[in-house]
């Protein structure tokens, strides 16, 4: 059967043929009344419902769904406070949220989760953990588990000093006096080639001595 004869054909055709018979449009919606009271207009015209209601709505007709519009209100009988718990969780789509590593899944998004056998980490990215990630680097990266947190500027500060984040402050302090002997001019010298060492062993003993507790 050739193609152009075919009743489907006809149908889609741009202009079709005089005679064919066309699918009548259906009505996209059916004509309501105006659902204000006392009005007998045509309800063309669609108004939210509310909160608690979504997905429902009011049929209006022009000037009464303008007059809706005017009145509505979202948040009507919310305190304040109700109010901006609700604006806060409009931020993530009203969808649960949990802090990295925290969100209760086993075996997803945890912590512990964290299985990159032989890799190092150089930065101390899951060092942020605080022991927590079981981070496992290969025996040439180990270190001994942080019995409290450190943060990057804290462990770069120890690092300077050749210290561990078990350092505590007289550590701390026993060291600094020994590395300063050993890079001061004076005791190469006068050699300065050293110096910006010093300089950097300096400002680490200043920082962590505000961070670093006592034994």
């Amino acid at each position: 059967m050739p193609i152009d004869t075919s009743k489907f054909f006809d149908s889609i055709r741009i202009k079709p043929r005089a005679g064919a018979k066309q699918p009548r449009m259906r009505e996209r919606e059916e004509v309501v009344a105006c659902e204000w009271p006392d009005c007998q207009s045509r309800g063309s015209h669609r108004a939210p419902k509310g909160r608690g209601n979504e997905g429902g709505y009011f049929h209006f007709c022009l000037d009464h769904v303008r007059a809706y519009n005017q009145s509505y209100n979202f948040f009507q009988g919310m305190n304040a406070e109700a109010v901006a718990r609700y604006q806060k969780d409009a931020l993530t789509g009203h969808r649960p949220t949990w802090k990295m590593g925290a969100n209760g899944a086993k075996g997803k998004g945890r912590a512990d989760a964290i299985d990159a056998e032989g890799v190092a980490d150089p930065f101390s990215v899951f060092g942020e953990l605080n022991g927590r990630g079981k981070w496992r680097s290969g025996p040439q990266f180990e270190s001994k588990p942080e019995t409290r947190k450190i943060f990057n500027a804290e462990r770069k500060a120890l690092q300077v000093l050749g210290l561990g984040a078990d350092a505590t402050l007289e550590t701390v302090k026993a060291k600094y006096k020994a590395l300063v002997k050993q890079h001061h001019p004076d005791a190469n010298g006068g050699d300065r080639s050293t110096e910006d060492r010093l300089i950097e062993i300096i400002k680490a003993y200043n920082y962590l001595k505000t961070v670093v507790r006592g034994a």
